[in-house]
């Protein structure tokens, strides 16, 4: 495994120099700031191009809390844990233990422990130690199921589709066809009311902490007897012919343990698009989004898509400068739009695996509109 180190160097340069040895004595490739050669590449992208190669990252939460970069307003280790969230990656989090935080990194600290329940957490006082921790944590990784592997399911799995259900009180700026993506654990006993409910209060934050959604846009929490939910609003264009991206308006958490979200398709004056290019990566990040709220804990999982209202919609190409002049839609005739699912995954899905499982998913949305024939 290649394993970011994260953290300013000020005041852990012990930890970070004892931990590169012992990534290395492990047989797994340390991913440190202090390797990188002399490069044009600015030190920020330089960092995030690095933990974009990464399989797992190393967070140490010392007492200083780094340089601040004028483009995102935060430190690297900052702009590093956002990254990883975003690519549900595995984090491994230290916190060093008799130091006073400078604000800024209190500040940090309070995000990370607020918002992060899943990750691996713990503190420790010196390198001595911290390095049998980690030690401990990576062998975890080595052991856990991390390659993307199938199975066949022995019958069909109870998923709550919200195809019918229309955009209910989402404020999706006019648009009513839906990309809805559902992820349900296998073996899982679901929540009770008690535990559906306190998830269901650090849901908005879980959203916050992926990086999802920015800081300024608000969200809505609803609730019912079956399902917690947060709406994100989407925002109305410039003007009526300019061309929207995907955009994710809801997730739902359900008692059974389903995780689904819900999210506008690319669309312009002709309607929204299913974009063989497009859909794919939205797919994709949607279940790297999933992953990175830290709720689904199960080693396999089952996984599907659908799209709500599919008649308004057609295969196209999706460009963000211009509004097309044609559309080929699919008629006036009524057809669903949705895979089924007939196989578990694992959790790899919602990690390294995503690029993969979305392409399937895509492909299968595709191939059932009666456009493609």
């Amino acid at each position: 495994m290649r394993i970011f180190i994260s953290s300013a160097r000020k005041s852990l340069e012990e930890e970070r120099d004892a931990l590169d040895g012992l990534v290395r004595a492990l047989g797994h490739t340390p991913v440190r700031f202090e390797d990188f050669s002399a490069q044009t590449t600015p030190s920020r992208e330089a960092c995030l191009k690095a933990l974009s190669t990464a399989d797992a990252c190393l967070f140490l939460l010392g007492p200083n809390y780094g340089h601040v970069f004028p483009e995102t307003g935060q430190s690297a280790t900052h702009d590093e844990w956002v990254a990883a969230q975003q690519a549900g990656m595995p984090r491994l989090v230290y916190r060093k233990l008799d130091v006073t935080f400078e604000p800024n990194q209190h500040a940090f600290v309070r995000v990370v422990e607020a918002y992060a329940t899943g990750v691996f957490r713990d503190s420790y006082r010196t390198a001595a130690d911290l390095l049998p921790k980690v030690a401990g944590m990576i062998r975890e990784l080595e052991s856990g199921p991390s390659p993307l592997a199938f199975a066949k399911l022995a019958q069909p799995p109870a998923l709550h589709w919200t195809l019918e259900e229309g955009t209910g009180g989402l404020q999706t700026a006019g648009v009513t066809t839906l990309l809805e993506l559902h992820v349900l654990p296998l073996d899982s006993a679901g929540y009770s009311a008690r535990e559906l409910e306190a998830l269901g209060q650090s849901l908005p934050g879980r959203v916050r902490a992926t990086g999802m959604v920015e800081d300024n846009v608000p969200l809505s929490s609803s609730r019912s007897q079956g399902h917690m939910a947060v709406s994100v609003p989407a925002s109305r264009p410039r003007s009526w012919d300019t061309p929207r991206p995907g955009h994710l308006v809801e997730v739902r958490l359900y008692k059974t343990g389903q995780l689904s979200t819900r999210a506008l398709l690319p669309q312009d004056t002709m309607g929204p698009i299913l974009d063989p290019n497009a859909l794919p990566k939205q797919i994709a990040e949607l279940l790297k989004f999933t992953g990175s709220l830290n709720i689904i804990r199960q080693d396999r999982i089952v996984v599907a898509a659908g799209v709500s209202e599919p008649a308004t919609t057609s295969i196209d190409t999706f460009d963000p400068r211009q509004s097309r002049r044609t559309a080929s839609l699919a008629g006036f005739r009524s057809f669903a739009l949705r895979t089924e699912p007939d196989e578990s995954v694992t959790m790899a899905a919602l990690q390294a695996g995503a690029d993969e499982v979305a392409d399937h998913l895509a492909r299968s949305l595709i191939a059932h509109h009666p456009s493609s024939a």
